[in-house]
């Protein structure tokens, strides 16, 4: 499971990282996190936020997310929220080890940097820009991914996003999608459907010719990890969305997972899951879970707040 996007600016860093840790428990570790910053402005002044203040909002309050995942108790102090004095985050991440994160982006490469630092996936968004705008932030992320010392550029994790619309027949696409392209703010009164579909990654036609267009991401981007789809945009009605999924389920999805497998460097790794960042961390160890007592307020002057696997450990071989 993933989120398509989490918002890290308007969303608070501490209610994240619980609910998320805890969607963690409740998948068994088959999530992962979606970030970014949105580009819906009146958004912010909902929740009492300054737009002019998004990018580094998402660059402190991602800060703290990490640490909060990372570290049992937390002092923090920043500009956009309360300060922490000996916070726990609960649930702790499963096994200690907490949710990959994607950070994910339009246009602003200090988001490809942030991902880059922490050696997180960056998704480039994908959608409605030129594959050439893409490239240089995916180009961006790499060289900063080895700069840091996670591994070599073609080991960076990357995700992509796009658009379809698919029909069994590529007529009936682009006639029953030009209604809705027509009519939609986002797209609408600009370019034509045609010119769309050339200059960016809007993908239109028959099941076949998604698969071809999609394939052309490799060519430009080089391998990725992960392949995203928007289906339900431009005001599709829940049964058109529906037949959308189905057809990219049955037909597209499968065919992209053997093709791009069959083309993979194999110097490229697969999107980290649970069960391998358990092993990085841990070998053939048992992983750590830890679990916090009730906070009581005393987690600075009182003992630890903590009776976890390896307390339990030691006093069973005490």
């Amino acid at each position: 499971m993933s989120t398509s996007t989490t918002l890290i600016t308007t969303n608070d860093p501490v209610k994240i990282a619980e609910d998320y840790a805890m969607l963690q428990h409740l998948s068994g570790g088959r999530m992962d996190l979606m970030l970014g910053r949105g580009n819906t402005a009146p958004v912010y002044p909902w929740f009492g936020q300054d737009i002019r203040q998004s990018l580094p909002m998402a660059l402190e309050n991602y800060n703290l997310l990490h640490r909060l995942w990372r570290e049992d108790v937390v002092d923090w102090e920043g500009n956009f929220r309360t300060p922490l004095q000996g916070f726990t985050s609960t649930p702790r991440p499963l096994d200690d080890v907490p949710p990959f994160v994607w950070h994910g982006s339009i246009r602003t490469p200090e988001i490809a940097e942030q991902a880059a630092y922490y050696g997180d996936g960056f998704f480039a968004n994908n959608i409605f820009w030129p594959k050439e705008h893409y490239l240089r932030l995916i180009d961006f992320y790499r060289q900063r991914f080895e700069h840091y010392g996670h591994g070599t550029a073609k080991q960076a994790i990357v995700g992509l996003g796009g658009q379809a619309f698919i029909a069994k027949k590529s007529q009936d696409a682009w006639t029953g999608f030009r209604p809705y392209f027509d009519e939609a703010p986002v797209y609408g009164h600009g370019p034509t459907m045609e010119q769309f579909a050339a200059g960016t990654p809007l993908s239109v036609g028959s099941p076949q010719e998604v698969i071809d267009k999609t394939l052309t991401f490799r060519e430009t981007f080089g391998d990725y990890q992960r392949q995203l789809f928007l289906v339900d945009h431009a005001g599709l009605p829940l049964p058109m969305v529906l037949e959308q999924l189905e057809l990219l389920g049955g037909e597209v999805v499968p065919v992209l997972r053997r093709e791009l497998a069959a083309k993979r460097d194999p110097e490229v790794p697969d999107a980290p899951t649970h069960a391998s960042l358990v092993t990085a961390k841990y070998g053939d160890a048992a992983p750590r879970q830890p679990k916090p007592n009730a906070n009581r307020g005393d987690n600075v002057t009182g003992g630890s707040p903590y009776q976890d696997t390896e307390d339990t450990e030691d006093t069973e071989a005490a």
